[in-house]
């Protein structure tokens, strides 16, 4: 009986640990992106004479890839797909705000990074 409440106190304990640091809110500067092309687009860029960042992200995600975030190097997959800024924003470089948990992000905000 000692060993089940002893495992049970430990399970409650590893619970709440990972509970607490599972989401971190933060806000990056990066680009939206897609996840067939990542972090660059040069490939279909290069390919597709005078086609943008943009229109090749906005292609990908038509064609079943999905929005994700690049910022310094690092790729973060967008758990909510359907935040509306996204689409207005893809190939730009903004400012985003949202949950970080491990290499996802659950988007709160998009703005365009002011220009300097």
């Amino acid at each position: 009986m000692k060993s089940i409440l002893k495992s049970l106190a430990i399970v409650g304990l590893v619970a709440g640990f990972a509970a607490s640091v599972s989401a971190a809110t933060t806000t990056m500067s990066g680009v939206i992106s897609d996840s067939m092309c990542g972090a660059s687009h040069a490939k279909m860029t290069a390919g597709h004479a005078g086609m943008t960042d943009r229109a090749c992200a906005l292609a990908c995600v038509k064609a079943g890839g999905k929005y994700v975030f690049v910022a310094d190097g690092k790729v973060y997959n967008i758990a909510n797909q359907s935040f509306a800024d996204l689409g207005k924003n893809a190939g730009e470089t903004v400012n985003l705000t949202g949950d970080v948990s491990g290499d996802t992000i659950t988007v709160s905000k998009v703005a365009m990074e002011k220009k300097k």
